[in-house]
């Protein structure tokens, strides 16, 4: 039985730090491989803040196509409607029903997750990593953690800090700032190319 990490977010775009925590988690939870799931149309953001599905897919291409253990997944954004994840979570778990998927939520999210639509059934079907972004967040973790283990599997990994978001690194495209210890070269490239952002 493989044990597969999915990893959803806008994307918008792909950056070191979304890297360097799958990378965190795939090696504290011992992960055969991570899936990125880049997002359709998010419940809680508007669509006007993306860029499109293809530049943000290819950008997840670039970044990621040295690392074998690491997928791309358009399944959110060919799906049509709203990205509720447990169609994604129902999706990937007939892909893969002998595996165990670890569905990868940022501290944020994690401490609203009983707010999620269809939460318990998420919670049946995987088991939910939440990642600690700033180590200080710890303790209301596994607070939380504690109240959803009542319905499945819940752990807390903590990562690291990431100290860079995708609203920064949109305003230092803006700025002509420096992106390249943010940012693979790659993708760097293809956003100068393609005048994303500004």
């Amino acid at each position: 039985m493989a044990k597969i990490g999915l990893f959803g977010g806008s994307f918008n775009p792909i950056h070191n730090g979304h890297i360097n925590l799958a990378v965190s988690v795939k090696n504290a939870l011992e992960l055969d491989k991570v899936i990125f799931i880049p997002s359709g149309i998010a419940p809680h953001k508007s669509s006007d803040e993306y860029m499109s599905a293809d530049d943000r897919l290819e950008m997840c291409r670039l970044a990621l196509e040295e690392y074998s253990n690491f997928e791309i997944s358009d399944y959110e954004i060919c799906r049509c409607g709203k990205s509720y994840t447990v169609y994604t979570v129902r999706h990937f778990k007939q892909l893969y029903p002998y595996d165990e998927l670890v569905l990868m939520v940022g501290s944020d999210m994690f401490l609203t997750f009983d707010q999620w639509y269809e939460y318990r059934e998420i919670l049946e079907k995987v088991t939910l990593a939440a990642i600690s972004r700033y180590g200080s967040d710890l303790n209301e973790l596994y607070k939380m953690c504690e109240n959803l283990s009542l319905f499945g599997k819940v752990i807390v990994v903590n990562a690291g800090a990431v100290t860079i978001s995708s609203t920064k690194i949109r305003k230092m495209i803006k700025n002509n700032e420096d992106l390249s210890c943010y940012l693979n070269g790659k993708v760097v490239k293809y956003i100068m190319l393609k005048n994303l952002y500004s």
